[in-house]
């Protein structure tokens, strides 16, 4: 399918954040596997190294998140581009918030916790509740779910877009399921969301860096 406003620019720089988010996904995951399985009881935080790793790898992926749906809008139809910019502006919002929670979470929370601040543990822990444990929750399981959402209906032509567009309804679904947790205070069912903004991503950034190779671009004017 030829997509006017699709150039090739668009197509490189969004196949190689698509796929750049896989990688991380999959470092992030089998981190996230690592440092649960070093857990002598499930009820622990996990440690170091893979606390930090995970908190760098969030900060890496985020912002490219957002160049992939600076490629999704690129190849929105026209009638389809109040979605995808809606999709990107709330992909915006994400990255920024899990950016900041992360970063202030990796350099600053735990030399305020070695002062022996008896509230630092209710600002930037992530063991609920907690300011941190919070934005964060609003970051992937609000902002991140309604970017998935809104992007849906860009895809709509084709097996491999509606395959897409399904797999996102599904991701931003179960990432806006995980804030039943919130009112329960359970983190466990909070859990939920993770199979969203994770595991279904797993599988819908590398589609979407192969949507954007497969994509013909218009031919080039001559000057």
């Amino acid at each position: 399918m030829m997509h006017e406003h699709f150039s090739r620019q668009h197509s490189l720089t969004g196949q190689t954040a698509a796929w750049a988010v896989f990688v991380l996904l999959i470092a992030y995951a089998a981190t996230l596997i690592l440092g649960l399985l070093s857990l002598t009881s499930p009820e622990d935080p996990i440690g170091d190294p893979y606390f930090s790793l995970m908190e760098m790898l969030i900060i890496a992926m985020a912002p490219v998140m957002v160049i992939v749906m600076v490629a999704v809008h690129a190849y929105a139809a026209p009638g389809a581009r109040a979605y995808s910019r809606t999709a990107l502006a709330w992909m915006v919002i994400m990255a920024g918030i899990t950016s900041s929670v992360h970063f202030v979470i990796l350099t600053v929370s735990r030399p305020i916790a070695a002062a022996g601040f008896p509230w630092a543990s209710l600002l930037f822990s992530f063991q609920w509740p907690s300011v941190a444990y919070a934005l964060d929750i609003l970051a992937w399981d609000v902002f991140f779910a309604l970017s998935m959402l809104f992007a849906a209906p860009v895809f709509r032509a084709g097996r491999l877009e509606k395959t897409l567009r399904a797999l996102m309804i599904v991701g931003g679904a179960l990432s806006l399921a995980g804030l039943i947790g919130v009112p329960f205070a359970d983190m466990n069912l909070r859990n939920i969301g993770i199979l969203g903004y994770v595991g279904i991503s797993l599988v819908v950034f590398p589609l979407l860096g192969v949507l954007f190779g497969r994509t013909r671009q218009p031919p080039e004017k001559a000057g």
